[in-house]
């Protein structure tokens, strides 16, 4: 967890980049990406470095290489640790004139992010701004893993302006519960089709590195770890920069982070290959059915994205694979034949586990969009016996544009310990222990409780409706009032008083 001095810093880089003239957040986001990505390439050569030192040979991999480019200018004056100390417009101009133009060429070899550099831009020509943000910067203490992680994600929470064309980030917290109901393995391929800033995948990563730490003793789950488990797609390349970004600062070194857009491109090369899928796809709009991918409108023919993006993640998923997806309230109840359709094939075809409804809040300030979380199994011969579902009404937040923090920050998320008034305010933890017990005690919970079970049949007979509110049953207290007799000589006793009172102050005026 990073502290109040280095959020501190960050603040004032950000304010720097905006009294500078670079006032879009994303923008922001984006030339900071692009400096720490700049400093790591150092830091990374620095190692090799020091390691033939040690060992007395030469360097493995020299990421800069030796000697002068071709306008005479040593390679080692695009090194962070050189360029640093140039007064700002000799560095404005290395930076701009040669450290951006050698990674665009570093982005057509080596490891995935890099090819996200491949149309790398400084995108100001401020010579003093770029000294300022190189020198705060600098003066970060990124020593470790957890510190570069958090301060990224400290940093992105700072992206004001998502929100349109229906994207937006997802919160940390409601993240982390998905994760922990899915609790990922070692052996997982995990892909998020529309990873925006690959939160799901990083809280993944770490939720393995907090589980599983053998892991990475073992050499070919390691390799797994790092080049083969995490998939993230999108078609925003500034996102795909940020979010490989994300993931590499997160200690995973060569995360598959690509350009894709997941619902008009077919997906025959990796089809049935992932065994989890998290994910927040975009709610809005429609597409054409001639920009749709031909093998989702084979599963359900329809306009709507989001349930595209429930056909997409049945045709990514291997058999056995799971599922914990968010989606629009509409999916649950829509009366549309795609609809009724796509839900059908996840109560029969698959294994529906369950339906998490969250507060419709949880996304404010960016939309006040109900939604609910899609638990999961592909199975393609059925399997769904009884549906889980849980009423999340607080998750540690308020629910105003403001979402202003209810309870201490060691008691927000899923894996806080809390009292029975504190669980008011934030139900998480409350989901994950009873999601362990959804094949036990879960069964025997009324329906008046916040959580209960409801079998196949029930769910088929109501035309696959999956709305909580459809199967609740609301528990009426009985309220006793007076009797009318009662309240009409109470009225006579006030009406007395007043004439009383009256009488009494007509005879002091006289």
């Amino acid at each position: 967890m990073i502290t109040g001095e280095i959020k501190t810093q960050v603040d004032q880089i950000w304010n720097a980049f905006w009294s500078g003239g670079v006032s879009n957040p994303l923008s922001v986001i984006e030339q900071i990406t692009y400096l720490l990505f700049i400093k790591r390439l150092d830091e990374l050569q620095n190692v090799e470095e020091t390691k033939a030192q040690m060992l007395g040979i030469p360097v493995e991999r020299r990421i800069f290489p030796e000697g002068n480019d071709d306008q005479g200018r040593p390679y080692k004056d695009l090194r962070w640790s050189e360029f640093r100390n140039f007064e700002p417009r000799d560095m404005m101009d290395v930076v701009a004139d040669r450290v951006f133009p050698f990674l665009r060429d570093l982005g057509a070899e080596g490891s995935s992010y890099g090819q996200h550099m491949k149309d790398a831009r400084l995108g100001f020509s401020n010579a003093a701004l770029l000294d300022k943000a190189v020198q705060m910067i600098d003066k970060i203490e990124m020593g470790s893993r957890d510190t570069k992680g958090d301060l990224y994600e400290y940093m992105l929470g700072k992206i004001a302006s998502a929100g349109t064309n229906g994207q937006f980030r997802t919160p940390r917290h409601i993240i982390d519960m998905m994760v922990e109901l899915t609790k990922p393995t070692p052996s997982d391929v995990i892909c998020d089709p529309a990873a925006g800033t690959c939160g799901f995948l990083v809280a993944a990563g770490e939720y393995l590195r907090d589980h599983h730490q053998d892991l990475f003793r073992n050499e070919k789950m390691r390799e797994h770890f790092h080049t083969k488990m995490f998939h993230g797609f999108d078609f925003d390349p500034t996102m795909l920069r940020i979010g490989a970004m994300n993931l590499t600062l997160h200690g995973v070194e060569n995360p598959d982070v690509s350009y894709r857009d997941s619902l008009a491109q077919e997906h025959d090369g990796d089809a049935g290959t992932y065994s989890l899928i998290l994910a927040n796809p975009p709610f809005a709009g429609s597409l054409d059915y001639e920009v749709t991918a031909k093998d989702l409108q084979a599963i359900v023919k329809t306009k709507k994205t989001e349930l595209l993006f429930l056909a997409l993640f049945l045709r990514l998923l291997r058999k056995g694979g799971r599922a914990a997806v968010i989606v629009p309230d509409g999916v649950l109840f829509g009366s549309s034949k795609a609809h009724q359709s796509i839900r059908r094939m996840l109560v029969e075809d698959h294994k529906l586990d369950a339906v998490v409804k969250l507060p419709s809040g949880v996304f404010r300030p960016y939309a006040g969009v109900s939604t609910a979380i899609l638990l999961f199994t592909k199975t393609g011969v059925g399997g769904t016996d009884q549906v889980w579902f849980y009423d999340v009404q607080a998750d540690g937040l308020s629910l105003d544009d403001k979402r202003s923090p209810l309870l201490p920050e060691e008691k927000q998320g899923p894996k806080a310990a809390l009292t029975a008034d504190e669980h008011a305010k934030n139900n998480l933890p409350d989901v994950v222990a009873r999601w362990l017990e959804k094949d036990g005690t879960e069964r025997d919970r009324p329906r008046t409780a916040q959580s209960f079970c409801v079998s196949r049949e029930e769910i088929a007979a109501a035309g696959y409706d999956l709305s909580l509110n459809r199967y609740k049953q609301v528990e009426h207290e009985e309220q006793v009032h007076e009797t009318p007799q009662a309240i009409i000589a109470e009225l006579k006793t006030l009406e007395a008083e007043i004439s009383e009172g009256l009488a009494k102050l007509e005879a002091m005026l006289g």
